[in-house]
């Protein structure tokens, strides 16, 4: 039976007390833990934004898993779209 995986792209933007805080950091540590690839970086209007791509699974896991870590402390609010998969990001990394 063939394995049916859907590959997509998440951007999420986190609100809050996120910048100062080891927000990246820690969102790329998490992200080791999971096969996708993407960027955190810090906006100019002090959100945080997430651009990750992958099987959905692992997506939402990692998504889970920030949700669940410390970091829950630090943002108020979420803002999450889904978008076609474009296969442009060779890993997951800091964005300046």
């Amino acid at each position: 039976m063939e394995n049916h995986t859907t590959r997509s792209q998440v951007k999420v933007f986190y609100e809050g007390h996120v910048q100062g805080v080891g927000f990246r950091y820690s969102v790329l540590s998490i992200s080791r833990r999971f096969e996708i690839t993407g960027y955190v970086k810090n906006l100019p209007d002090g959100r945080v934004e997430v651009c990750a791509e992958g099987d959905d699974r692992e997506l939402n896991e990692f998504l889970h898993a920030i949700s669940v870590s410390h970091l829950r402390n630090y943002f108020t609010d979420t803002a999450k779209s889904w978008n076609a998969y474009t296969g442009r990001f060779q890993s997951f990394g800091i964005r300046q």
